[in-house]
């Protein structure tokens, strides 16, 4: 039996804060004592990790992450050994990428695919949610085996007609097998028809440069979509997660659905928290590092995304980890921004983001852990074991210090990128020591975990529903 034994430091969950010393046997967490007490003095260990004046947290949960994601004739620049890495460094320990069902084949080829990309690579844990892109009668009838294996999430997209886009009937028929087999939609929504409109027509006027990304995929075709795929879910009777919420409007429609009692749940993005417009405008291309979709919006819409976050009408922040190069890769939208891979790199730098936004006022601590480790792991299917620090849960535990300083940089990061979404901010706060299920993965600021310690974690059901 292995033991070790975090002494001194602040355990800090979704409910509580308490001072107290965490025992760790064979990869789980065994007990907690208040520090100092008989009980936790009496502990014996072959490794004690000293934790005064530090916070005892949950590993991150980040339930949306593409690791080599196939997109716009080019891969994401991530890898799951790279991005896995990355996401410790960053005091995260549970990913939930998503394995893609090209059209014309089934769920399980596209599964199969992604396990294969994952096996023995890993640094950390990891699930998966499966894209639905084909929606017939065979696809359904797969729906149902899936979320008996474990996979019980299944994204759907609005936005990007002859690639991933579904219509209207077939985002019905999905929610309504969802609604009989305890699935989770999970919804990219965008009106992708009426933006293919939009792109044509700022093209055609010469609108070539990266800020058009995010003048032509509307807040209001966010929210029309949101609206929609909420409508969708009521008359199928199934629970509905729309991801990378951006826009004050697609707020609104999801708290409306929420108040009305429909299990309904929104989930938004550090750079929709800490990024905007101005970034997509900034001059020489540099603007195509930040084209993601849903697109940064102007800065006033961050008033609404933080305010659903302390009202709890968005539930989780993930990253979108999606990383494509500056160089090559998204300058292939040189002179036509529709062109530019979508997507930002970012799973290294959510928790500390996250705690800049507790520093600043935005959040509670206790609301940080929520938001970023136990309410994922609940709305995914993976708590207890995950999310927490309790007897019996995975011993998932990052040591990090609140009063560190750290400059986010691209000479710092161990991203596979070659630019940081965040070059230059000063954030105070920064992970320490991560244990994934016991074993050290950093260590004091030093990596010291392994390709292939990660495993594939299956997933129950949504634990989270009104």
């Amino acid at each position: 039996m292995s033991r070790t034994v975090i002494r001194g430091g602040l355990v800090i969950t979704a409910s509580d804060e308490i001072h107290a010393d965490v025992l760790i046997e064979d990869g789980r967490i065994a007990a907690l004592a208040a520090s100092g007490t008989p009980a936790a003095e009496s502990w014996t260990a072959e490794r004690a990790i000293d934790a005064t004046g530090k916070y005892v947290i949950p590993g991150g949960v980040d339930a949306h992450t593409h690791m080599e994601l196939p997109f716009g004739g080019t891969f994401a620049s991530d890898t799951f050994e790279t991005g896995t890495r990355a996401a410790a460094w960053g005091g995260t320990t549970t990913i939930i990428d998503f394995a893609v069902q090209s059209v014309g084949r089934s769920l399980r080829e596209g599964l199969d695919a992604w396990n294969a990309k994952a096996d023995g690579k890993c640094a950390i844990d990891y699930g998966f949610h499966m894209i639905v892109s084909d929606v017939n009668q065979e696809t359904l009838k797969e729906m149902d085996l899936l979320v008996e294996e474990g996979v019980t999430s299944f994204k759907q997209f609005m936005a990007y007609p002859g690639v991933f886009y579904s219509d209207d009937g077939q985002i019905l028929r999905a929610m309504q097998r969802s609604a009989e087999n305890g699935g989770l939609i999970m919804m990219h929504a965008e009106n992708g028809i009426a933006i293919d409109v939009l792109v044509e027509q700022a093209l055609a006027r010469g609108e070539t440069d990266p800020r058009y990304h995010g003048e032509v995929r509307k807040a209001l075709l966010e929210a029309e979509a949101t609206h929609r795929a909420i409508k969708l879910a009521q008359v199928a009777g199934a629970p509905l997660y729309v991801v990378h919420v951006s826009a004050t409007e697609a707020v609104a429609e999801i708290a409306r659905a929420r108040d009305e009692g429909l299990n309904v749940f929104g989930e938004t993005c550090p750079q929709y928290l800490f990024l905007s417009t101005d970034n997509l405008a900034e001059p020489d291309f540099e603007g195509a590092k930040y084209v993601c979709s849903t697109p940064l919006r102007p800065k006033e819409h961050q008033t609404a995304l933080w305010r659903g976050l302390r009202t709890n009408d968005l539930q989780v922040v993930s990253t979108d980890h999606c990383p494509f190069c500056f160089t090559g890769q998204k300058e292939l939208g040189r002179g036509d921004f529709s062109k530019i891979p979508n997507g930002l790199p970012g799973v290294e730098n959510r928790m500390d983001l996250l705690h800049q936004a507790v520093v600043d006022g935005h959040i509670s601590r206790r609301r940080w852990i929520e938001i970023a480790c136990a309410t994922p792991a609940r709305m995914f299917g993976l708590y207890p074991k995950k999310g927490t620090i309790a007897p019996g849960a995975d011993a998932d535990v990052v040591i990090y210090d609140p009063h560190a300083e750290q400059i986010m940089s691209v000479e710092t990061h161990h991203m596979n990128v070659d630019y940081s979404a965040y070059e230059g901010k000063r954030v105070t706060g920064r992970v320490e020591t991560v244990l994934s299920r016991g074993e050290p993965v950093i260590t004091e600021r030093e990596f010291t975990g392994r390709a292939g310690h990660g495993v594939y974690t299956p997933r129950s059901t949504c634990q989270y529903l009104l």
